[in-house]
Formats: structure tokens, C-alpha cells, sequence
């Protein structure tokens, strides 16, 4: 309570300051400039900045000396003409909004306008409304958007922090987390105290998520009838009544995908596909590639995966591949159902690769063709590893920059458009999501301890932190224990475990990487998406 009590006070206090704006600069060039007066006084009136020029050439200099906002020309001047004029000036500054005002609406003089990228125009004669309306559209829109933006969402900051406070199910959870992305999307480019109390809220929700997660997910095992969808269920409950419609389906699993690096790319796909279906299922625990993504391909536990298939499943201190047999898992889901439905697996690492499987889909009549993208683990991994990713993507809206860049400009884009062009359906979905970590926590164990950085397991492990879930009887939760008396621990929120050994180097060095393993809404809560070709 003293928490949301704080959030309240500094959004109080963050929104009773007054925002101080600079004064907009405006050039007029018109050789009837004296005739445009009123216009000008009207403007000075309304705190803008007025410079004016009644010919081209000393439009020209002004821009040359001078910073401004926004340039009116008139088409039609002697001497240095407004297209004229208005090539010199893009020539200067060509990011530089300009408006072109004129008294012709001939097509090939409108036409040489826009060709040269003229923001707007008007047809004289002009009103003062009219100027007001184009000043909004080209110097205040990003303002009026961004006000907009923050209205709303503080109007709404009640409403979310009374669904964290009252979130019983996991459907609500989700629409927590989907509407927690959709404003941090949409105030991305704000101001640094709004993005921050969205921050804190976030950090609210992961905290009360993680007792929910505490309190419900060993319940889930006690009645599987009573789960939510989980990673087992992707194929039985999904995958196969699309293929009992006799739909073509490409299931697509993008490794660590976060449901807010899908709503940045759902633009990209938009021209290809519709969406039919925009859900969320969760990732089984450990929110780990080992545990969940073998979940998917098995329609089993991991504990179930070791038992009937021990031959597919690699332990945590084996160094082996720990998901070298996704084909085989698939197999072994159809043939335990009593399915015949044939399928292609594909793994893509690389561009190369990437086309490789482009080239096959046109090729092939399979019903089924699984695709595995790895490309966001790897830019999880290099983003740890590398200073300069790091600085790429120094939080979540620059990851997710950085995950349109990727997509937009490698054949995975292609990709999606050859599904849709072939008449695929796609379901995409991912493993697991990742989470930005900034709390290292200490934690103590054997040297036989795993060294993922969101859960342990092994004996005797010992952390002082409260703020853990743990799993004595992991064998209740689906999962194999490498001994006897193992245990399972997650960290919750934005935690990491950090060792004894050298601990203050390595909180520091993992300290903002994105990580994977444990419990938040990001980890567990991703992406399900179901998209039609158009």
C-alpha cells in the first residue's frame, strides 16, 4: 500500500508542473508580404516567432542564417519562383517542413510540389484557422500526440493499478500485461518521468504476478483440468485442430519473444496477413529454451520428456545440446495422439539457412511445417556479451528497435511473405520471453549448481532474499531432479543471482542485460498469435 501510495504522490507531483514550451519560428515568403499583416499579428498573438521575406533569394538567406520551425511560400513570386525557391531551400535543410501557398490548383504545378516534398499546401485565399490547422499538423503534432498520450495514460493509472490489486486468473494477468506494452509502446517517445512511473507500475504488477504465480501454478499441476493453456498444450489444443480443417500451417517459434517485440513487428506483417487471433499462452517453468521449448514439441513435462524418451532429454550439467532433438519430440506428439500428419523442421541460425527454407516451402505440398528462429536469443546472448549491443539496446523500446531493424532487413520478413503468398496460415509463438534484470540477489550452492541466472537447481541451496519461489518437490511441478534432494529456485521481478565469488563484478556486468529462467510477466506471458494470408 505505501508503495501505490508513492506511485500516486509522484504522479501527482510530476503532473502539477507546468511544461514550459519554446517559441515556434516561422518564415513567410510572399512577394504581397505587406498584404499579410494581420496573418503575421494574428500569429504573434498566438507566441509564435514570425521572420518574413517578400522574394525568394532572401528566403533563401534567412534559411541559410537562421533555424526555423516551418516555412510558407508562395508559388507564385517574380524573380526566384516558389518551386524555385523551395529546391533551394530543401538543398539547406531538407528534414525542414514547407507549405505551399498558392492561387492555381494546376496539376502539374502540384504535382512538381510534392515531388520535391512539399509538406502541405493551401489555396489562397487563407484563413487564420487554416494556418492554426497546418501549424498543428507539422510542428505540434508529435506534442498534441505525446500530450494525448499522457493524459491518457494517467487517467488510466488508477484503472491498472485496481486490476493488479484485484487479478484472480491468469486471463486477467494478461490483459494486464497486454495493456501495461500497449502504453509502453505508445509513450516510448515521451518524456523520461512518465516512462518512469510506467516503470514503477510495472515493477508493482511483476511483484503481485509473482504471489500470484506462488499461490496458483502448483495448483495447475495438482488438476491439469483446470490449467490455463500452457507449453504442452500448444500442439494438442492448437496445431492439430488447424490441421483436423485441413488448413496449410506454418508454426513459427521465434526463441525469447517477447509480446511486446510482436505488437512493434505486427505492423511489418500487416500487409500479408490479418491477425485472426492476438493471444497469450504461458511458459512452463523454468522459462528456460531446455524446459519449455521441448514442452512444446513433446506435448509433455520435461519430467515426463526424461521418463518416456530418455534419449531425447539432456540434464542440466550435461554440456550436450539441450535441444538437439525438437524433429524427434515432434514425432513422438503425433504418434502418442495417433495422428499421420506429416510435417518439415527447420532450424534457422543464420540468413543463409533462412533462405534455404524460403526456397523449400514452394517446393514441398507438407501440411505442417515447423520453423525455428533463433535469432532473438542470440541478440539476448550479444546484448550480454558485447558493450556496444548494449548501448543498441539499452532498454526495451531500443530492443525492440533493434528486433524491427532485424526483421525488417533479414529474410525472415521474406519468409512471412512467402507463407502468405503460398497460402499459409501461421501460428506464431515463441518458448519464453526475457526480462530486464537490475537487482542482483545473493544465492549459495554446490559447484554442481546450474549457472542460468533467473533460477538454480541443485542441492542445498540457500538465498536470503524472500522474494524467490521455491520448488522443493520438483517432481509435483513436472520436472527431473539431477539428485535427491534437489531444489528449484526462480527469481522473481527484475532479480538476478549473483555468487559469492567475485559477486559485486558479476551484478555489475549482468546488471540491464536481458535475461530468462524465472518468473515476470514478460517471461511467462507470450505470444500466441494466429495470422490468415490476405
Amino acid at each position: 500500500m505505501e508503495q501505490l501510495l508513492f506511485i500516486h504522490f509522484i504522479c501527482n507531483r510530476f503532473y502539477r508542473k507546468k511544461k514550459v514550451m519554446r517559441q515556434q519560428r516561422i518564415l513567410w515568403a510572399d512577394d504581397e508580404i505587406d498584404l499579410l499583416k494581420p496573418y503575421v499579428i494574428f500569429l504573434q498573438e498566438k507566441g509564435y516567432d514570425i521572420q518574413v521575406a517578400n522574394n525568394g533569394i532572401d528566403a533563401v538567406e534567412m534559411c541559410r542564417e537562421q533555424q526555423f520551425d516551418i516555412v510558407f511560400l508562395d508559388e507564385n513570386m517574380p524573380g526566384l519562383s516558389g518551386l524555385e525557391t523551395l529546391i533551394e531551400i530543401k538543398n539547406i535543410n531538407n528534414s525542414l517542413p514547407i507549405v505551399m501557398i498558392t492561387k492555381s490548383e494546376e496539376e502539374n504545378i502540384m504535382d512538381q510540389a510534392i515531388g520535391e516534398k512539399i509538406a502541405d499546401y493551401l489555396i489562397k485565399p487563407v484563413n487564420p484557422n487554416q494556418i492554426l490547422l497546418t501549424l498543428k499538423k507539422h510542428i505540434h503534432s508529435r506534442d498534441i500526440i505525446k500530450e494525448h498520450a499522457n493524459t491518457g495514460y494517467r487517467q488510466e493509472f488508477s484503472d491498472i493499478s485496481y486490476m493488479i490489486d484485484t487479478a484472480t486468473t491468469l486471463d486477467e494477468w494478461m490483459a494486464i500485461h497486454r495493456t501495461l506494452v500497449n502504453w509502453d509502446i505508445e509513450l516510448q517517445n515521451t518524456d523520461s518521468s512518465m516512462l518512469e512511473l510506467l516503470a514503477m507500475q510495472r515493477k508493482q504488477a511483476n511483484s503481485v504476478f509473482a504471489k500470484f504465480i506462488a499461490k496458483n501454478y502448483p495448483l495447475w499441476f495438482s488438476d491439469p483440468q483446470k490449467r490455463p493453456l500452457l507449453s504442452p498444450d500448444i500442439f494438442k489444443k492448437k496445431i492439430f485442430p488447424e490441421l483436423d480443417n485441413d488448413n496449410k500451417l506454418c508454426f513459427v517459434v521465434i526463441d525469447n519473444f517477447r509480446y511486446d517485440q510482436w505488437k512493434s513487428i505486427q505492423p511489418l506483417l500487416s500487409e500479408f496477413f490479418t491477425v485472426q487471433e492476438d493471444q497469450m499462452y504461458c511458459s512452463i517453468l523454468p522459462t528456460a529454451t531446455q524446459y519449455a521449448r521441448n514442452a512444446i514439441f513433446s506435448g509433455l513435462m520435461p519430467l515426463q520428456i526424461k521418463d518416456m524418451f530418455p534419449q531425447y532429454w539432456v540434464d542440466e550439467e550435461e554440456e550436450e545440446g539441450k535441444n538437439l532433438s525438437e524433429k524427434e519430440l515432434i514425432r513422438t506428439q503425433i504418434e502418442r495422439y495417433r495422428r499421420h500428419d506429416q510435417f518439415t523442421y527447420s532450424k534457422i541460425n543464420e540468413s543463409d539457412f533462412c533462405e534455404k527454407v524460403i526456397q523449400k516451402l514452394g517446393s514441398n505440398n507438407t501440411p505442417l511445417n515447423v520453423i525455428v528462429i533463433n535469432f532473438i536469443d542470440m541478440l539476448s546472448h550479444s546484448r550480454t556479451e558485447s558493450k556496444m549491443m548494449r548501448e543498441l539496446a539499452s532498454d526495451e523500446a531500443a530492443y525492440r528497435s533493434l528486433t524491427v531493424s532485424w526483421f525488417k532487413h533479414s529474410p525472415t520478413l521474406q519468409l512471412f511473405r512467402r507463407m502468405a503468398q503460398l497460402g499459409y496460415k501461421v501460428i506464431l509463438t515463441t518458448d519464453h520471453g526475457t526480462v530486464r534484470v537490475d537487482n542482483p540477489i545473493l544465492i549459495i550452492g554446490d559447484k554442481n549448481t546450474n549457472t542460468n541466472l533467473r533460477y538454480k537447481v541443485g542441492k542445498s541451496l540457500t538465498c536470503k532474499s524472500k522474494d524467490v519461489f521455491v520448488m522443493d518437490q520438483p517432481k509435483n511441478f513436472g520436472l527431473p531432479s539431477p539428485n535427491v534432494s534437489s531444489s528449484y529456485v526462480y527469481c522473481t521481478g527484475n532479480d538476478f543471482f549473483g555468487y559469492p565469488n567475485n559477486f559485486n563484478y558479476y551484478a555489475q556486468y549482468y546488471k540491464d542485460t536481458f535475461q530468462h529462467g524465472g518468473i515476470s510477466m514478460e517471461e511467462m506471458l507470450v505470444p500466441l498469435i494466429t495470422l490468415n494470408p490476405k
